[in-house]
Order: structure tokens, then sequence, then C-alpha cells
């Protein structure tokens, strides 16, 4: 059977194909039918979607770890990972995204412009007047802590929270998230050092 939606690109290796998408119109139709999907298979995964936003907007970060990562290991593999260096990082945002993205009265923000750059992903939870910002790194060789600790400074040298303070959110979390494979770590800022 013959797909008339991707294009080979560079000469087979056997029996591998390197595959592209040809333009930006079918490239927009793959990703959105893709994004139904990955939300589709989330909500029916509730629990742990719940369990994952409750742990967030509570300051937990261990819990946010634990189901983070108990969802990378159910749901990806390695080989998910096995692209250039700079891309890896964009894999688990848009994992996180995704996940995000069932959360209905959650304001969601990916790359948002906020103090001076573009922060991951801004959280705002209207009702409880909770902000959350999120900074995803990937951590080279598995080095959890560095990663970690690079992106809350990033958060903070950056002054990414600026936007959601812009809108009169004043409780906001601040999570460093280090992916590596399909293992992840969570760190929250100390909330004392604003």
């Amino acid at each position: 059977m013959r797909c008339t939606c991707l294009s080979q690109r560079g000469k087979s290796e056997g029996n591998r194909f390197t595959l592209a998408i040809p333009n930006r119109e079918i490239h927009s139709v793959f990703a959105t039918q893709i994004m139904d999907l990955f939300r589709e298979n989330v909500r029916k995964d509730g629990e742990r979607v719940n369990r994952f936003g409750e742990a967030l907007k509570n300051g937990d970060a261990k819990g946010v770890e634990e189901q983070f990562g108990a969802y990378l290991r159910r749901t990806i593999s390695i080989r998910d990972t096995f692209v250039r260096k700079e891309r890896k990082k964009n894999f688990f945002h848009g994992i996180l995204l995704g996940i995000l993205g069932a959360k209905d009265s959650w304001i969601v923000y990916s790359n948002a412009e906020s103090g001076d750059g573009y922060s991951d992903i801004l959280i705002e939870i209207e009702e409880e007047s909770v902000g959350i910002v999120l900074e995803v790194k990937y951590a080279d060789n598995g080095d959890f802590e560095t990663a970690c600790q690079d992106a809350l400074n990033q958060i903070k040298d950056m002054r990414y929270d600026e936007k959601l303070r812009d809108e009169g959110v004043e409780d906001i979390l601040k999570y460093g998230i280090a992916c590596y494979k399909k293992r992840c770590r969570v760190v929250l800022a100390d909330r004392s050092a604003a």
C-alpha cells in the first residue's frame, strides 16, 4: 500500500526508509489528528490526569514526578527520543501539553512570551487563582539534578512568571522538569524565594 501523504527522503537502507511530511498543509492535518488522538487517550486515563493535575497545582513535585514518570514508562519508547539533541526537549514538552490539554478549565500557554523570553508552559487556574510555570530540559546522560537546576534558574533569570503576575496571579508555582529517555525528575522552586 502506498501512502501519498508522505515523501521518501534519501536512499533506503534495507527495509528502512526516511519519510517526510511534504508540506505545511499535510503537516497541519497530521499534527491535528495526532493531538486529537492523544487528547482522547489522555482523557480515557482521567484518574492519572487528575492525580497529575492535583499534584501540580498543590506544589507536590514528587507526585508530579511519579504520575508523569508512570505515564512516560507506559506510553513511550526510548526510540521516540532518537532525534537531534536540540529537539529532544520538544518531544517531552509536547507530551506535557497533551496531558494538560485534558484539563479543560485550565488556561495553558505554550512558548508564551513572558518576562525576558518565552516560557515553555504557563498555566493559569483562574478559579483558584493559581499560576504554574513549567520549564522542560533534556537531561543529557541522565544528569537530572543539573537539568532541573538549569530549568529553575532559567525561570528565575528570565522572569517567566511575569505574564501570570500581570494577570493578577500571586500564587505561582515554578517547576523544573528534566527528562531522559523514559524517566523524569521534577523539582519545585522554593516558594519563599519569589
